[in-house]
């Protein structure tokens, strides 16, 4: 009743982890899988190691999750291993890839590749390192460039992350497709900030960063339901998913699947057991014999 398929990828339900979220280790990626998670996407890599923003890098906000950790990472040879051992957990293991160059995408995600991972999601959408978010995810040629070479360089799937920190999300959208990717996850976070008005200062250690959770839902599921309309592959969607009833709000509006980040520390590491089972009774309480039967049903 809950399997789906989205770019070749069978997933035993609709959720997802999203990347930055538990994605750092084999450990975590394992145990959000043994908490029933359909399919996992690691915390984004890149080619050299990176130490990322000074603290205060997460805030809590009134609904929501300010992030500015700045895509700390220990540079993909290092990392390599650690999704290696996070194959073990039985569900899809989506890496994260992110660059500062067109080549250094294609080179992330060839050495991933070569570690086995299911699947690459191109991270060209980070609000809070503007080489990545205002350079490749906000220009239609940039996007469709990255998305073109990296699947000339690998033959595993390719999603691209989206922002709507950008004029028309459905033009990105189209570009990516256009240069051969085969799915679409929308959104990344939201570019925000919050002062401290005792401090007089911004709270965030860069002062800017990544706005998500639940304010986030509206936004994020708008920027969906356009690309749905527009696009023939499929979507993931992704912002402010806490509950089975956000997860069928995302489906009917045309994603394929959904990826969960800050309901993790909300409702705990079960999440993707409660939404998974929500979704469940929503499809048998109207009726349905399978989530692919409300899939898109917005739209028509």
């Amino acid at each position: 009743m809950l399997d789906v398929e989205i770019a070749g990828l069978e997933l035993r339900n609709p959720t997802v982890l999203a990347s930055g979220i538990l994605g750092t280790t084999a450990a975590s990626l394992l145990r959000v899988a043994r908490n029933g998670a359909g399919a996992v996407v690691a915390k984004s890599c890149g080619l050299m190691p990176r130490e990322g923003h000074p603290n205060p890098t997460v805030v809590e906000i009134e609904q929501g999750i300010l992030n500015a950790v700045g895509l700390a990472n220990p540079g993909v040879e290092e990392f390599t291993e650690e999704l290696r051992q996070a194959l073990r957990g039985g569900v899809p293991v989506i890496a994260s890839v992110y660059g500062f160059r067109v080549e250094e995408y294609a080179a992330v995600a060839k050495i991933l590749s070569r570690a086995g991972v299911s699947a690459i999601e191109l991270n060209l959408s980070c609000p809070n390192v503007e080489k990545v978010g205002s350079l490749f995810g906000a220009d239609a040629e940039l996007a469709h460039e990255v998305v073109r070479e990296v699947k000339r360089t690998v033959s595993l799937p390719v999603f691209a992350k989206l922002t709507a920190n950008v004029g028309d999300i459905v033009e990105i959208a189209k570009a990516c497709e256009e240069g051969g990717a085969d799915g679409i996850t929308a959104i990344n976070t939201l570019k925000a900030m919050a002062i401290d008005i005792k401090a007089k200062a911004p709270v965030l250690g860069n002062k800017v960063g990544g706005l998500s959770g639940q304010c986030l839902k509206p936004v994020a599921l708008r920027c969906v339901y356009e690309i749905a309309q527009e696009v023939e592959i499929p979507i993931m969607g992704c912002g402010g998913v806490t509950s089975g009833r956000d997860a069928v709000e995302y489906l009917m509006a045309g994603a394929r699947a959904v990826q969960i980040g800050s309901a993790v520390l909300t409702r705990g590491i079960s999440v993707f057991k409660k939404v998974a089972l929500e979704i469940q009774e929503f499809l048998e309480e109207r009726g349905y014999s399978h989530v692919r039967d409300i899939v898109g049903l917005a739209l028509k």
